[in-house]
């Protein structure tokens, strides 16, 4: 295990940053010995020895018994109990709301999806989906209510993170501010984080996607509609007014010059996402579009990298698009690796050529890449969001 630092503070403070610590390692860890925790942590056996036992107590870690020698006294292992309760990712979009259960490290243990084709999208009738889901994921794993101790969820849209708000969704019906962690509080009665699906799925992708070693990234999802996550710093950047990433409205030049208005689709949206793609299709084949043969815009993608002229023609105008975005993004923010995910944007065909676009450009980024958890990038960056509010709910601040 690696070293930490551990800070120094009143008597309480400090017992309470210890115990974070400790706990923090043991989830790393798996099981250890209370050697191997004052190896890795710098703190005293005395103190180890207090801290453990406040853990046990609140049973946030159990002992396993002996472990093999290594020539004196067999060592006591301990591990973290993360079966003790679970979290819950959640992604709404346009068409369906997706689940995800894990442990409290991370395992998955179950997924649901629920589809909203045909059904009532108001605020109201979502988040009583969500909540007949959960009761049917946690009766299957046999949880209880109480066991649940976050629930993230994801949002196509502007959100404010600290009120737990959703400015607006275009695509469903009466989003509009809506307060979204108070109405899910009183479904789920736990810690509740609201959060755009884009930051998510960048988040997702640091956690256990292409980018985990980057602390500088942005991803950019195409597919049904356009967005990004943008990762600086090693955290996520949500701007001053929690819209840092709709680059959907970016005013580019053959684009468009009309001001953003935040309740209508951005122009972007009607020319790079799928059914974007779709009409162009139907425009360049004319009567070929009406005999009755459907396609669609991952079908047009695979065309254009067979060799069929009029596809190539269709995606490469969005490859243009596409890296004159990655060279504006690059200029102005630097960073490593732009990622780019959905069903159009991590389509080989267009990636390719956005390769070739910036083929020479010395200011574009160094690496462009491909998404890799796919469409699941939301539910596990929702959980690595989770993983990292757990310390807090299990061991809350000491009052001062």
């Amino acid at each position: 295990m690696k070293k930490k630092s551990i800070p120094i503070g009143r008597p309480s403070v400090l017992r309470h940053a210890n115990a974070h610590s400790i706990l923090k390692l043991l989830r790393e860890c798996g099981s250890c010995s209370r050697a191997d925790l004052v190896r890795a942590s710098n703190l005293s056996a005395p103190t180890i020895t207090n801290v453990v036992k406040d853990l046990l107590a609140e049973g946030l870690v159990e002992p396993l018994g002996e472990g093999e020698s290594s020539g004196g006294r067999p060592p006591d292992m301990i591990r973290f109990k993360a079966e003790r309760g679970c979290l819950l990712a959640v992604e709404i979009s346009a068409e369906s709301i997706s689940l995800l259960l894990t442990d409290l490290n991370g395992n998955e243990l179950d997924t649901s999806k629920f589809s909203l084709l045909k059904q009532k999208t108001t605020p109201e009738a979502v988040c009583g989906y969500i909540g007949d889901e959960l009761k049917a994921l946690l009766k299957k794993q046999k949880k209880t209510r109480e066991q649940l101790l976050a629930l993230v969820v994801g949002v196509p849209a502007i959100t404010n993170v600290e009120e737990g708000s959703v400015l607006s969704i275009s695509t469903l019906e009466g989003w509009r501010s809506v307060p979204l962690r108070v109405m899910l509080t009183k479904i789920a009665n736990c810690l509740v984080i609201v959060e755009n699906d884009m930051n998510l799925a960048a988040l997702g992708e640091h956690y256990c996607g292409t980018a985990q070693a980057e602390k500088n990234f942005v991803f950019i999802n195409i597919g049904t509609n356009v967005g990004a996550g943008i990762f600086l710093g090693g955290r996520i950047h949500h701007g001053s007014q929690w819209s840092a990433g709709e680059i959907a409205y970016l005013r580019l030049p053959s684009i468009s010059r009309r001001q953003p208005t935040i309740h209508e689709f951005g122009e972007l949206e009607m020319v790079l996402t799928s059914s974007g793609i779709l009409k162009s299709w139907q425009e360049e084949t004319g009567k070929a579009a009406r005999t009755g043969r459907e396609i669609d815009a991952v079908g047009i993608l695979n065309l254009a990298q067979a060799g069929d002229p009029r596809a190539e023609k269709i995606v490469l105008h969005r490859a243009e698009i596409v890296a004159d975005i990655i060279v504006d993004l690059s200029l102005i923010l630097n960073p490593g690796l732009i990622l780019l995910g959905g069903e159009v944007g991590s389509h080989p065909a267009l990636i390719d050529l956005v390769r070739k676009q910036l083929e020479g450009d010395e200011f574009a980024v160094t690496k462009v890449g491909s998404s890799a958890p796919g469409n699941r990038a939301v539910l596990w960056g929702a959980i690595s969001l989770a993983l990292d509010a757990i310390p807090g709910v299990l061991l809350p601040q000491p009052a001062l």
